[in-house]
């Protein structure tokens, strides 16, 4: 009974000494953010579950989730609102949100939002009918051409091209549909070309490329550098020839972007900025976008203020 008893004191003097050496004032806090990405089957949602990993094994006392979301007017919401820390979003969204413009004007200015890192592109791809005779922009005139869903990002885009080479909806038959619902279109002859805003390769331009022979349309030269001009949050990227197998062309792109608030500590956002690029070969492990994270293209395409502890990093780098 004694020796019972001796144990029992040893294992509870254990307990307080554990107590008071491992869980005290001492012990470091742990941050933990939450990250917006975009729905669960989008490249946003699964990149951004790679970032937020990569983030939280390398930087110390430091936890990341990443969540769905519905993607980049709703992220900016989110991060406004202080629902979330991190984001991934398009930069003319995130350009819009900070001026309260175009499709965020309803929202108000969201000026707390910073940039960190422009990521990967998300290039405007224009693609038609081997058969259907064009070759350039100025070709659709006459033609059916499917613009996007109403009112999305690919419209808009689609909108502004059109704008920077001459054209109109007036000048030739709008059709409204989705990438998957243009595919479909196009393989049944009933749409002759079509825009589509993402990450490369599209799935559904993938999938028309095995059932119909395509065309990649450049958006290049003089009506590109127009583009960018009046929309300065575009920038000029390649559709290369093995993405479709398919002569490939230039485009021009919109960039996923990382974002924060102005809120956040600048020595944290020094330590993401750092890792996000000094980590590169754990991002692309995860995910091939990671091959896209390029220090050089840090800010391309971003027209809103970056966050002071980005900035720092870029400073050091150079950049």
């Amino acid at each position: 009974m004694k020796k019972i008893i001796a144990v029992l004191l040893v294992l509870v003097l254990a307990l307080g000494l554990a107590a008071c050496g491992g869980g005290g004032e001492d012990a470091p806090e742990v941050t933990r953010l939450t990250m917006v990405t975009g729905g669960d089957s989008g490249t946003y949602y699964a990149f951004g579950g790679v970032i937020a990993s990569v983030l939280s094994s390398k930087i110390e006392n430091l936890e990341i989730t990443a969540v769905t979301s519905g993607a980049s007017a709703a992220n900016c919401r989110s991060l406004n609102n202080g629902e979330a820390d991190l984001a991934i979003m398009q930069n003319d969204v995130l350009g819009y949100a900070v001026t309260g413009t175009e499709t965020m004007e309803a929202d108000g200015a969201m000026p707390k939002l910073k940039a960190i890192a422009s990521m990967y592109p998300e290039a405007v791809q224009l693609v038609a009918l081997a058969n259907s005779g064009i070759t350039s922009v100025e070709d659709l005139a006459g033609k059916k051409v499917c613009v996007g869903d109403q009112g999305s990002g690919s419209e808009t885009n689609a909108k502004q091209v059109l704008e920077a080479y001459g054209l109109s909806y007036e000048d030739f038959d709008v059709q409204y549909l989705s990438f998957s619902e243009a595919s479909t279109a196009m393989q049944n002859g009933t749409v002759d070309a079509a825009f589509a805003t993402s990450a490369l390769p599209n799935n559904a331009i993938v999938e028309l490329s095995t059932m119909k022979d395509i065309v990649v349309i450049p958006i290049d030269g003089a009506g590109a550098d127009a583009l960018i001009a009046s929309y300065p949050f575009y920038a000029p990227t390649i559709i290369s020839d093995d993405i479709y197998n398919v002569p490939g062309a230039g485009t021009v792109a919109m960039l996923a972007t990382l974002v924060c608030t102005e809120d956040m500590s600048e020595d944290l956002v020094y330590s993401i900025t750092k890792t996000l690029f000094e980590a590169k070969e754990d991002l692309i492990a995860g995910h091939s976008r990671g091959n896209d994270i390029e220090l050089e293209k840090a800010k391309d395409g971003v027209t809103v203020d970056f966050h002071p502890g980005a900035l720092k990093y870029y400073e050091e780098m150079g950049i």
